[in-house]
């Protein structure tokens, strides 16, 4: 099995472990309070309907006309101000439900709008989480700079330091500004916080929505929508940082094994070819290294090359002795004459060395048609009688 399915085995394991041990410690801690909120709210209703003498379709109606007029209260929705911050918690997932399309155009515009909108809404903060990371990391270069400090590389868990003191500021300064405009604790006010810059948006905390501020208070208005959108900033940076490493693991590995399967059919396609390139020819000089396996052809010949080498065989007699030079200093003294006709060439030598790497010449081949002999003197060897009364005349080493 491939890493990354175990990978993700495993984290399907890990989300339904979390799953359960968050349903067993939420019924723990808010089952109980829940069923005494039930019986307080059993105990009022009955109250309200012995004292106004309310029948029980009375107070149902009481209870929808209640629930529809809680939104009004914050004034006027779907002017720009609330159409505006109804749009910010829909292309941001927050989805608080203090307002929602009440005309079927206005709900098909919705959907419409979230398919585009939240796309390009997490592209972006994703893009200025990074800028943000990037300007952090160099100011945090600046800063180890003036402060004498040995290294001033940033290092991960500096990035993750800054990021999360970011973002416990960030939280913070919103609680005390929403405690203070909207009247609640700092406690509900950092709960509020937290719950809109993670995009959850439960609704059960709304700012905007009392005494019509959406109206009445332009600046708080508008430091509410800056402030979601900042701090959306910030908690993107901080998950740029810890949680996108952690989301390209699986598209890394199947790169690697990708680019190691590439490698592989790149290998066996190597060895099929090897033995045609291995396949010498009669009319090719190989060179083979002694200790490594590369050959090296040196006067490649070509089947289709053949008939204009033999064109231009009658034209280069006179570069035989130059060719032959390469196994003496002086041909002459190697018992070659000069051929005055195109003829059959053989030379089979001994090793020749070239800077101490030993090659040795299998075989040369050069005919012309029309001839049916071969002269004595075009053969040459290095074992000749005229070679070995010069021994010292044979190239060593260049």
């Amino acid at each position: 099995m491939k890493r990354q399915n175990l990978r993700t085995a495993a984290l399907i394991l890990c989300i339904f472990s979390y799953l359960l041990v968050g349903a067993a410690v939420f019924d723990a801690l808010e089952s109980e309070a829940e069923s005494g909120r039930k019986r307080l709210l059993e105990q009022k209703r009955g109250e309200l309907r012995r004292k106004y003498r309310f029948s029980a379709d009375d107070y149902r109606e009481l209870e929808r006309l209640v629930l529809q007029a809680e939104p009004h209260r914050a004034g006027r929705q779907w002017k720009f101000a609330g159409s505006f911050y109804f749009a910010i918690t829909v292309i941001t997932t927050i989805g608080y439900g203090h307002a929602a399309p009440g005309t079927d155009a206005g709900k098909v515009f919705c959907m419409f709008y979230a398919i585009l909108g939240i796309p390009l809404t997490l592209v972006m903060f994703q893009s200025l989480g990074e800028r943000m990371n990037t300007v952090v990391r160099l100011l945090l270069k600046k800063i180890k700079k003036c402060l004498g400090m040995r290294t001033t590389n940033v290092s991960m868990e500096n990035m993750v330091l800054v990021g999360f003191l970011s973002c416990m500021g960030t939280l913070c300064i919103g609680a005390a500004a929403f405690s203070y405009f909207e009247g609640w604790t700092f406690f509900h006010a950092y709960y509020y916080c937290f719950i809109t810059l993670t995009t959850i948006g439960f609704g059960d905390f709304v700012a905007l929505q009392k005494n019509e501020a959406l109206q009445k208070k332009p600046p708080y208005v508008a430091f509410s929508f800056m402030y979601i959108l900042v701090g959306l900033t910030v908690i993107g940076a901080f998950l740029n940082l810890v949680v996108l490493r952690f989301l390209t693991m699986n598209s890394e590995d199947e790169r690697r094994d990708a680019e190691e399967r590439a490698s592989l059919r790149r290998a066996r396609n190597n060895i099929h070819l090897k033995p045609k390139a291995d396949s010498r020819s009669s009319n090719a000089i190989f060179l083979p290294v002694e200790d490594r396996t590369s050959q090296v052809n040196l006067i490649p010949l070509m089947q289709e090359d053949a008939g204009r080498q033999r064109r231009q065989l009658a034209n280069s007699a006179a570069a035989v002795p130059s060719f032959c030079t390469c196994l003496c200093y002086r041909p002459q003294l190697c018992g070659s004459p000069v051929p005055s006709h195109p003829e059959t060439l053989s030379c089979h030598t001994n090793p020749v060395y070239y800077n101490s790497i030993s090659y040795k010449i299998d075989e040369v081949s050069l005919s012309t048609r029309g001839q049916t002999g071969s002269s004595p003197g075009s053969t040459l060897s290095s074992n000749s009688a005229r070679c070995r009364q010069h021994p010292r005349l044979r190239r060593k080493s260049i």
